[in-house]
């Protein structure tokens, strides 16, 4: 096929670089000329001179230098996420030294029963630190998807259980992407004592030995009243409430630490949590 004009189209531009080797601006976009005047195409800048050599200077009356054009920055904002990176322990401070959980980069894991508090104590604890923190709700992440949603009221099923289970990993996933940007971050899940292997053991997989699990545990009197001001598929029964509360009496003596919220708010939970993590970095829970 010919063209229009006596010079071929030139390569397509590619972002990041400068035209390509071997045409000009003006070779494709010609300004005005005299009629019938020859097009041909534009010329080669000649090499650069070999190392060692000086450089010659241009002659009189010869444009300018052009400087060659700086690449690119990537403004995208990402942060490629290390290879292997779940969180590893927090380092234990000196004996000498008090540590200081708000201005610590963390990866924790509040656990509890429905209506223990435990979205409100993370958003509020997320909010209320030194440094950047993200609380990640795994109700939040379960409901993305709404074609098998695992309602507590509907019982459970092989479909519930693989629900839970891509949350988990997703919410795992998300909490290694912030840590490893350095953005502390908060899980919450309500995780039974009588099923080590799903719930501490699939965070533990997904975040890293470095996960700080905390209880958070009021009494049963509590947590029916906080259920009864829920609405929609977040209210449960107060039966099943009650059967929730009396599984999770199995983290007493399971050696992670447990807040009894009963008689504090939000606030005052929050910075009994501070305390907690300051001693759980201080001398790491087995779990």
């Amino acid at each position: 096929m010919q063209h229009a004009v006596g010079s071929p189209l030139p390569p397509p531009h590619q972002p990041g670089h400068g035209p390509a080797v071997g045409w000009s601006p003006a070779a494709h976009h010609p300004g005005p000329q005299h009629p019938g005047a020859h097009q041909g195409p534009a010329p080669v800048p000649p090499p650069p001179p070999a190392p060692g050599y000086p450089v010659p200077s241009p002659g009189p009356g010869a444009p300018p230098p052009q400087a060659s054009v700086p690449p690119v920055p990537d403004t995208t904002g990402h942060v490629p996420l290390p290879p292997g990176g779940p969180v590893a322990m927090p380092s234990a401070p000196p004996a000498t030294a008090v540590p200081d959980p708000a201005g610590t980069t963390l990866a924790v894991l509040l656990i509890g029963p429905a209506g223990a508090g435990k979205t409100s104590v993370a958003k509020y604890w997320a909010d209320h630190r030194r440094v950047p923190t993200a609380h990640i709700s795994l109700d939040d992440v379960r409901e993305w998807v709404r074609s098998g949603f695992a309602d507590p009221q509907s019982g459970w099923n092989d479909n519930s259980e693989a629900q839970y289970r891509l949350a988990r990993r997703t919410c795992g996933f998300a909490a290694r992407n912030f840590l490893a940007n350095g953005i502390s971050c908060i899980l919450d899940d309500a995780v039974f004592p009588d099923r080590p292997v799903v719930g501490l053991g699939g965070w533990k997989r997904h975040v890293g030995p470095g996960l700080l699990p905390v209880v958070l545990l009021p009494g049963l009197d509590i947590v029916l009243e906080r259920n009864a001001e829920r609405t929609g598929n977040r209210r449960l029964s107060d039966e099943e409430v009650a059967r929730i509360h009396g599984r999770m009496a199995g983290w007493y003596g399971s050696g992670l630490p447990i807040i009894d919220n009963s008689q504090l708010d939000v606030p005052e939970t929050a910075r009994v949590l501070d305390d907690v993590l300051a001693r759980s970095i201080a001398s790491p829970p087995k779990w």
